[in-house]
């Protein structure tokens, strides 16, 4: 079992920046790959970026690449998204999740274990 905690969500204007935190519980937080995922009111969940659990490589949906990075520190069993140019369309949940079948997974049915979410609002 993993347990996840997003953290760092909030309010911020078009052009600012923010990053969230995904604190896994768990020994094997190296072992699994993680993503992020969000969900605008009214909108079906959609993928924003995963890292795998082996080399670290990454993926990110097309909307975010070039603003958006990811990355995990296993030593703190913990996966970040820096968010950079924000835009108000940007504004969703967003949670995070975590997977053990795929290296680089990028689907929802992909992932195993999800956070409750944090919820990220720009303003225009």
């Amino acid at each position: 079992q993993v347990q996840l905690v997003e953290s760092g969500g909030g309010l911020v204007q078009a052009g600012g920046s923010l990053r969230l935190s995904c604190a896994a519980s768990g020994r094997t937080f190296s072992r699994y790959a993680m993503g992020w995922f969000r969900q605008a009111l009214g909108k079906e969940r959609e993928f924003v970026a995963a890292i795998s659990w082996s080399d670290g490589s990454t993926y990110y949906a097309d909307s975010v690449k070039g603003r958006f990075t990811i990355s995990r520190v296993n030593a703190k069993n913990t996966v970040y998204l820096q968010m950079n140019s924000l835009k108000p369309e940007d504004t969703a949940v967003y949670y995070c999740a975590a997977g053990s079948r795929i290296l680089l997974p990028q689907r929802a049915n992909e992932f195993d274990y999800w956070g409750q979410g944090t919820q990220v609002t720009v303003s225009s």
